[in-house]
């Protein structure tokens, strides 16, 4: 973390000379940075066991070997996973709110987010437990949502989006547990290749090369799509931070030209004006979308990045735009050409991009520190998974199973921007390995009875907690 602090203070320095925030203020500002950093820092060290358990209960790596690879593919797949997770965890809180009250109110909702989410983690992660950090932040974001509601009124909670999020969660270990069931049957019905089913003997009873490259092969792609998918995580809590404190710089992607946001519009605003609705309801929401066009546009020649109020005004302004031809284009009694639908939807995305991004030292900083992570404490969750979920030691086809069951679900899930739990969905897919081994006597009650309480206890604890630390944070603004 030490090491972390300079690189930290250079990426930041330059905008942070073009602020305004009393000193107090700015040492929140760095404390929030920090604790978004510790949140990935941790995520890595509590995840890594979904990755490298497998491979290391089934001899196929060594420690040594398996917990830097693992850390080098999460850091991969955070730079190449996208931003969609990343904006759908943004989006649970409430920025509109947020831009039009004061930094010290951002503040007490990102601390409290944060350090709610870092407890829980730490806890789960000392007593050895696999526990889901994507269902913390979700329930710590809840509770910091539904103290500002208390406080502020309006909609402190995106609840279409948390029941999107919630319902991806919910269903990921279950489609986990039965995919895992259906490919051991496979391998054992089907495939019967014996040599899957082998339980390593001792330090030297490595796996055929085949089979070894297989586990190597699973072990990376759980690795990379947990970067792609939790390390997004982080980056959305970094946005956040940043649009809390700094909102008239990162409420809006200032590297994006106004030549460039000038001819997406006038695009938009050339297909509709030759377009005609059949209906007048139509033509009129096409008036309606030329005037937003025409607002934006005035308002874009406003915003820079020391207004906040311009700046979150042209925002507003965007996302009006943006939501209106995607209603058009998804309307199927509006006669659009082929042509015109392709102008449209290409002009949303790149109208989206000024309102959903990252600059790419943001992405940099949370994949640094969601790799190191992954090869720090690794050993406490990598024992419960691979000796203590089921009754007998992990063999070769299970440990394919859980990996394979858990790099699609969760690429899957990343794919359609939602944030999924890794932990759930490689313990679940071992769980239904195990079981398709042996039958249900062959998992340990013990060790499930402790993980089903953790995920049960995880949310309302997290709520309650960032609700309670928002409420602390609270009585200092």
């Amino acid at each position: 973390m030490i090491n972390i602090m300079p690189v930290l203070l250079n990426l930041t320095l330059p905008f942070l000379g073009a602020i305004d925030l009393s000193t107090p203020l700015l040492l929140v500002f760095i404390v929030c940075i920090l604790a978004v950093i510790g949140f990935e820092f941790v995520n890595g060290f509590h995840d890594t066991a979904n990755a490298v358990a497998t491979v290391i209960y089934t001899k196929a790596l060594k420690p040594v070997i398996a917990i830097p690879w693992s850390g080098f593919w999460n850091f991969l797949g955070v730079f190449s996973g996208g931003i969609a997770v990343a904006m759908g965890i943004l989006k649970l809180v409430p920025l509109d709110s947020l831009m039009t009250l004061p930094v010290t109110v951002g503040a007490c909702l990102v601390l409290s987010v944060l350090l709610a989410s870092i407890a829980w983690n730490l806890g789960t992660w000392y007593l050895g437990i696999p526990c889901s950090s994507s269902h913390t932040l979700i329930g710590a974001m809840i509770g910091a949502g539904l103290a500002f509601t208390w406080y502020y009124g309006g909609a402190g909670v995106n609840w279409g989006k948390a029941e999107e999020i919630g319902l991806s969660l919910i269903l990921s270990p279950v489609v986990g547990f039965g995919f895992a069931m259906l490919l051991m049957y496979f391998f054992k019905h089907i495939l019967k290749y014996n040599a899957l089913f082998h339980i390593p003997q001792g330090e030297d009873d490595r796996p055929p090369i085949v089979i070894r490259i297989l586990l190597i092969i699973t072990c990376t792609l759980v690795s990379f799509f947990h970067g792609s998918n939790d390390g997004q995580k982080g980056v959305g809590l970094f946005m956040l931070i940043l649009i809390a404190f700094v909102p008239a710089k990162f409420a809006v992607n200032h590297s994006i030209s106004n030549e460039k946001v000038l001819q997406e519009l006038n695009q938009t605003e050339q297909v509709l004006k030759k377009a005609s609705g059949t209906t007048a309801t139509q033509t009129a929401t096409f008036h309606k979308l030329i005037d937003d066009i025409e607002n934006t546009k005035r308002h874009l020649a406003l915003k820079n990045e020391q207004d906040k109020e311009k700046t979150y005004r042209f925002r507003k302004e965007v996302e009006n735009v943006v939501h209106s031809i995607k209603n058009i284009t998804a309307d199927k009694s509006i006669p659009l050409s082929a042509e015109d639908q392709h102008v449209l939807s290409e002009s949303a995305i790149g109208l989206k991009k000024l309102t959903d991004f990252a600059p790419i030292w943001v992405i940099a900083i949370i994949s640094v520190s969601l790799g190191l992570g992954t090869m720090i404490g690794w050993k406490r969750i990598v024992v419960t998974i691979g000796e203590k979920i089921g009754n007998e030691h992990l063999n070769y086809a299970q440990g394919v199973t859980s990996e394979i069951v858990a790099a699609s679900t969760i690429g899957l899930s990343t794919g359609l921007g939602l944030p999924v739990s890794t932990t759930h969905v490689l313990s679940s897919g071992i769980a239904g390995a195990m079981v398709a081994s042996g039958g249900k006597g062959n998992l340990n009650s013990n060790t499930l009875k402790n993980i089903g309480l953790a995920w049960i206890l995880t949310l309302p604890v997290s709520i309650a907690l960032s609700l309670l630390l928002f409420m602390f944070f609270h009585l200092f603004v």
